[in-house]
Parts: structure tokens; sequence; C-alpha cells
């Protein structure tokens, strides 16, 4: 593999794999959006920064590079018209920067950037900067402010992470590349170098749409996929890890220092367009965990599985705005059900499109994360068009 500038930098999706619905595998009851994606919420979008650079042994400071930066951006001004937002954490042992002012504030004043453990300063510096220059271009009067919110899992098994290769830049390419369009899956973007149930994993979206007595409301899912231990691995119901053992699709490493299998971690990013209170989103971030536990996460000791809610139902919530008050809305708590089902079933099936549409990727030292195998996967759940 050579130096290359990925579909992904230019704002180009190319060719899509199959997701799960491709290959017949339906998950949960309720329907998905147009896209089954995050960006079926109104006013979301997401871009892509891929780096894939150089091949052989490592040699830190020059690669091989398998990395990225996703950005979620949660509305069309997201520092001047904060959306509603809350958080979870499921384990701990990884970074999401800006949730103690989410907690605090009960606002979400950022994109949410997602990208490898070890770039998250350079992620974080490059968002507030961004912030500034989009301020000079709107010609506000107001100092910029703002807590970036950046989240990580790490990448170090193919990718060399100690070499830094995710600069400012790349940020900048991933909001020149975001769109309210379908989103690349996989290995792209945050997720490029990423392995999910001893898989490759990467990036994955899906959504749901609840029922019209509870409100039709959309909710949308985006997670960072990069956790999981094989035997584990649970698709629909079906015990797929179980039955693709390391004889059958061979496990990546080893590596120096890679952390055991489950070590990993998950960002996962939930929008919707329900009119919630900060309280309520927190409520809603905490039923993906439950999602990833259908997968077969565990929310394992050495994991970092972290999950940021934001809900843009209420509008007219400006930043800095003189009026002393604003109109809120707010669901009722019995139409509340079904908004965390759509949830929890986005979740899902977000991992699975994750594992879905990544592809094979050898990295550092000839370390190879295997992708699951497709074929294997309808053998499972019967044919499917597509």
């Amino acid at each position: 593999m050579t130096d290359a500038t990925t579909a992904s930098e230019t704002g180009e999706a190319g060719e899509r794999r199959p997701r799960a619905r491709d290959l017949g595998v339906v998950i949960g009851l309720l329907p998905p959006g147009p896209l089954n994606a995050i960006t079926d919420v109104a006013g979301v979008s997401v871009g892509h920064a891929t780096i894939v650079r150089g091949d052989g042994p490592l040699r830190v400071g020059e690669g091989p590079v398998r990395t990225g930066v996703t950005l979620v951006i949660p509305t069309a001004d997201p520092w001047g018209a904060p959306a509603f937002a809350g958080a979870h954490r499921l384990n701990g042992n990884g970074e999401l920067t800006g949730l103690e002012w989410i907690r605090e504030s009960g606002f979400l004043t950022s994109p949410i950037a997602i990208t490898n453990t070890h770039s998250v300063g350079v992620v974080r510096d490059a968002l507030a900067a961004l912030e500034h220059d989009v301020a000079a271009q709107r010609a506000r009067t107001a100092e910029p402010w703002s807590l970036p919110v950046v989240g990580e899992t790490w990448d170090g098994i193919l990718n060399d992470i100690d070499g830094f290769h995710v600069r400012a830049e790349h940020l900048r390419q991933a909001w020149a590349a975001a769109t309210a369009g379908a989103v690349a899956e996989g290995n792209v973007g945050g997720g490029t170098g990423m392995i999910c149930h001893g898989f490759k994993g990467g990036i994955g979206t899906a959504s749901r749409i609840v029922p019209s007595e509870d409100g039709g409301y959309t909710v949308g899912v985006l997670v960072q996929a990069n956790h999981g231990r094989r035997a584990r691995l649970t698709i629909a119901g079906v015990p797929i890890g179980q039955r693709l053992t390391p004889e059958v699709v061979p496990l990546p490493g080893p590596a120096t220092g890679a952390p055991p299998q489950g070590a990993g971690s998950i960002i996962v990013v939930v929008a919707t367009d329900a009119p919630l209170l900060p309280h309520q989103c927190t409520r809603l971030a905490q039923r993906p965990a439950l999602g990833i536990g259908r997968v077969g996460g565990a929310g394992e000791p050495s994991s970092g599985d972290l999950i940021v809610a934001f809900a843009t139902g209420n509008t007219g919530i400006e930043a800095g705005g003189s009026a002393p008050t604003y109109p809120v809305k707010a669901l009722r708590d019995e139409h509340f059900g079904s908004l965390f089902w759509g949830a929890i079933e986005a979740t899902e099936e977000a991992i699975v499109n994750a594992l879905m549409a990544a592809e094979t990727m050898t990295g550092r030292d000839g370390i190879t994360a295997h992708a699951l195998p497709h074929d294997l996967v309808r053998a499972a759940f019967g044919d499917a068009p597509g």
C-alpha cells in the first residue's frame, strides 16, 4: 500500500459495501429511517478524513499509518445554536472531552470528533481553532469559546499510533467533507484502524423511527467500534462469533504490547429530533449500553465505552442570547419507551454495520485484521438479495 489521499478525505464515499440488511440481517422491530443513518435526524451531518499510508515493519513517526478523524456536526450552527445533551459511561478507560460541561450545563456546544487515543489533543485544538475561523466568517462579535467534544479508541494494533499522524488539517478535511447524506462506514475516518470483536471494525451507523403515537421521532446512532471478544459476537441473536473461530478466520496479532481481546473501546453518538431536556438526554444516553450488550460487548475493565446523546427538537436556543428565558418542549415520560428501544436497536445495528462495511486491512508489522465474512453471515441468516 502506497501513500494515499483516500476517497473519504476528498468527500467521496466510494462504493458502498453491503450492510446488515443487504445480507438479510434485520435487527429489532422498529423501522429505520430512509438512510438508516444518524443523518436521518434533520440537521445532522457527518464527515471523515482517512489516512492510509505505508506498509511493513513499524517505524515510529513513519508508519504504517491506518487512522483518521470522523466528525459529527449536530446542527447547522453547533457553536451558535447548541443542542440539549447528556452523557453516559459504561466503562471509563477512555476519553470523551467536554463531558463535564455537558453534565453541568446540559448543552452540546461543539461538533463531536472521534479519532485515535493519542490524537485527542490535536483534534481538540483543531476544533477550537475551527470555531474561531467560523465565528469570523459569520461576523460574530462575541469572542469564541467552547469546550470541544472529542472521543477516542485505540488503533495501535494496525496503526503507528505513537507517530501522531493526525493533524489539524485532517479535522478540517472532515469538516469540509461533512454531508447530511449517506454515511461512509467501516475503514474510514476515526474507524480506519479499529478492530471489533476480533474482526475489522470501525465506523457504523443506523437509525430508527418511533411509532406515530409516540411522536414519530427519529433516533440515529453512529459508533466507532473497537471493542469486544470474538467468542461473544452475537448478531440478531445468532452466536456468530462461536462459529467463526480463529481456525475459520484468524485473529489479528500478535503485536508488541497489544491488548488482549475485549480491551478495546467504543464511542457512541446518539442524535434525535425529539424535544428532550438535558436530563432526558442523559436517560437516552444510557440505553445504547444495552445495544452494545446485545452484540456481545461487556464494558470490560480496560475498555472505554462512552456515550453522548443530543436532541435537536428544541429550537431557538441561542448561545449568549439577550432574552432572560427561552421556551422549551419536553417529551412526556410515558412516550419514552419507543425512543429508548430505538436507541438500543440502532446501536446494535450500527455496530453490525461497522463490521459488515469494514474490509480486511493489513497494518503495522504485517498484522492483518480480517473482515467479517459476508458469505458466512448469509449462510447463518439465509440468502437475501443484494
